[in-house]
């Protein structure tokens, strides 16, 4: 939610491939989950996508020899963060995906920051509301009436999949700035707080799902391309796709690096349409650029450079992840 300087000299050609890399992982993690949930519930879904990609982290972890977080009081925190950043989250967009398409649920997935912002503000006091951020709140509402089509009427499972979508980015409006109050100011690397994190997420998964939804099933079971999507929204998705975007922190800037917001909902649209033959109608790709444009006020991202800059000195603080990769 902040915004820093990123110098001119800074070469495009160094960081570009790899933020259109993560825009198009991140935006055909929807694709992934769409194939998943016709095999697997919602919660076994997750659990393996999460235990996966915390198995991919710590693999990295012991080949750069970082090490997990010691402290008890980050583990505490991290039981906050791991529910609500990614085990909970991850399970609403599973059971959304049953009842809409992938597509859409990549366009709800673009309203996280502008649910990040008055949560910030208002319960965790990390943020300040400036009239900028006010106005980009407001035509991200009226984005998000126009991407439910509420002039249709609500109701039915279109609908409830599409509130479960919504909940799912309402979920990373908790973890994000409860992370940033909380786990900032430690001194461990994004890398390992990640892992801990999808470690921890792991740990709640498999003691909540055969309470709820019974034990997985064996993955010898599921047919190839479920198998198939479960690695790739694991291992790439929610495991490599992080090392990707600490270098792109590091290389371009937190400011330029969280752009790849607006990637996400394209990619995720023209995988839905190129591979599964998905079709929205009219007023949701419009929504979503008004969600959009809501999200760029919001952030800054319309300012001259001198604006943006002036904003990034007087907040200098940004997510523990970021905090920690540049350093």
């Amino acid at each position: 939610m902040t915004a820093d300087f990123t110098p001119d000299r800074t070469a495009l050609r160094s960081w570009l491939p790899g933020f259109l890399a993560l825009g198009v992982i991140w935006g055909s993690s929807f694709l992934f989950i769409k194939v998943g949930v016709a095999e697997l519930h919602p919660v076994h879904l997750t659990l393996y996508r999460v235990a996966t990609g915390a198995l991919t982290l710590l693999v990295v972890l012991a080949v750069l020899r970082d090490r997990l977080p010691r402290e008890p009081r980050v583990w505490a925190h991290l039981l906050v963060v791991a529910a609500f950043g990614v085990a909970i989250p991850f399970t609403l967009f599973g059971f959304g995906e049953q009842r809409v398409e992938s597509m859409l649920a990549g366009i709800w997935n673009a309203t996280t920051p502008l649910i990040v912002l008055p949560l910030a503000v208002l319960v965790f006091r990390t943020e300040r509301l400036t009239v900028p951020r006010a106005v980009g709140l407001g035509l991200g509402f009226v984005g998000v009436l126009v991407v439910l089509g509420v002039w249709e009427g609500v109701g039915g499972s279109h609908f409830t999949g599409q509130l479960m979508c919504l909940g799912a980015a309402a979920c990373y409006g908790v973890a994000i700035p409860y992370q940033k109050k909380f786990i900032a100011g430690s001194s461990y690397s994004g890398l390992s707080l990640s892992a801990a994190q999808l470690v921890v997420a792991t740990l709640q998964l498999a003691v909540v799902a055969p309470l709820v939804v019974g034990a997985p099933p064996a993955p010898t079971g599921l047919s190839v391309k479920v198998v198939a999507s479960v690695l790739a929204l694991g291992a790439l998705g929610t495991g490599l796709a992080f090392v990707i975007n600490l270098r792109n922190i590091r290389v371009a800037g937190a400011s330029t690096a969280s752009t790849v917001t607006y990637l996400i909902p394209v990619f995720a649209v023209l995988v839905g349409a190129l591979v599964l033959g998905e079709r929205l109608n009219w007023h949701q790709p419009v929504g979503a650029l008004i969600v959009l444009l809501g999200v760029a006020v919001a952030q800054g991202l319309l300012r001259r450079p001198r604006a943006r800059a002036a904003v990034g000195a007087a907040t200098p603080a940004v997510p523990a992840a970021e905090a920690a990769a540049r350093r």
